[in-house]
């Protein structure tokens, strides 16, 4: 009887070893059949915040995107008090859609564009494609100034983290190479009246460097998606605009964060994106020609607290 408990207990054993050897197949068997992890999104959402921010150091502050002189160029009331901070307000909130719309017909395409194919030959194309379509040459010179500075901040600062195969140097290196052909040009006093022509009659360099473009690509690499990129490329441009209207006095900070963090605004934005979503660049333009004109005047003010 003994004998028969011994083998009855030896069964047992022997079936508890076989169903967790069966458990254990199992449970590979069903790691393999599932999908692998999806990568964190944590990664692209720290880049959103890093471009979105107002200390990305850009120089978008001494530039007023036309506000500056659209505010010499328009009749404001010269009263003091409640009734000027309303009128101060008034021309601010005439001026915000205007920009807005300006700023997404030219230049959004070009974002969305690059962020679609972040490559150096595309950036390079859409850049030069960008800058035979400005005609206001101070427009063309803030938006220049401000994609060198992001090109520079991506190179030094976060190219490292995010793209260590360096996909935009070969732009970079198209970029130096031209602006150093540019100085050589230009550094000879002595030269004749032909060799001037020679050089008046020369190909302009095959990239500028313009921030749309570069944008874009950045925001690509740092695995924004395009909608985030679309929507921080123009809050970035309001933003800027609520920070010159501040220095410039229209309206204190307060204000300026409620205008940021208003529905208006919002809707200002999702209207100019879905306007723009699918412009192809060949029909990227201005939508507002005074536009050109406010900036394009700029230089010609009096005093001015800005580059643009």
């Amino acid at each position: 009887m003994d004998s028969a408990i011994d083998e009855s207990q030896t069964a047992l054993v022997d079936e508890i070893a076989d169903l967790e050897s069966r458990l254990q197949r199992a449970k590979e068997r069903l790691a393999k059949s599932r999908p692998p992890k999806a990568p964190s999104a944590q990664p692209a959402h720290h880049y959103l915040l890093l471009l979105s921010d107002s200390a990305l150091p850009l120089g978008s502050f001494a530039f007023s995107s036309g506000l500056e002189s659209y505010l010499a160029h328009t009749r404001r009331s010269r009263s003091a008090g409640p009734s000027a901070s309303a009128a101060s307000t008034s021309s601010f909130s005439s001026f915000l859609p205007l920009s807005l719309s300006s700023y997404a017909s030219t230049t959004l395409p070009f974002v969305l564009a690059a962020h679609r194919d972040p490559s150096p030959d595309n950036v390079a194309y859409l850049d030069d494609t960008l800058d035979a379509a400005i005609i206001c040459t101070v427009g063309r010179r803030a938006s220049v100034a401000q994609g060198r500075a992001l090109l520079s901040i991506w190179e030094k600062s976060i190219a490292s983290s995010v793209d260590p195969a360096s996909s935009l140097k070969p732009y970079a290196d198209i970029l130096r190479s031209s602006s150093t052909s540019t100085f050589s040009s230009a550094g000879g006093g002595g030269r004749s009246g032909r060799e001037k022509d020679a050089d008046s009659e020369r190909e302009p360099p095959p990239v500028s460097a313009h921030l749309a473009p570069l944008f874009g690509a950045v925001a690509a690499l740092c695995g924004l998606s395009l909608r985030q990129t679309s929507y921080v490329f123009m809050l970035n441009h309001v933003k800027a605009l609520v920070s010159a209207a501040v220095r410039a006095g229209l309206f204190g900070p307060y204000h300026a964060q409620r205008i940021l963090a208003g529905s208006e605004v919002q809707a200002y934005l999702e209207a100019a994106i879905e306007r723009e979503w699918d412009t192809p660049v060949e029909e990227a333009g201005q939508s507002v020609p005074v536009m050109d004109l406010w900036i394009g005047r700029h230089e010609l003010l009096y005093s001015r607290i800005f580059n643009s």
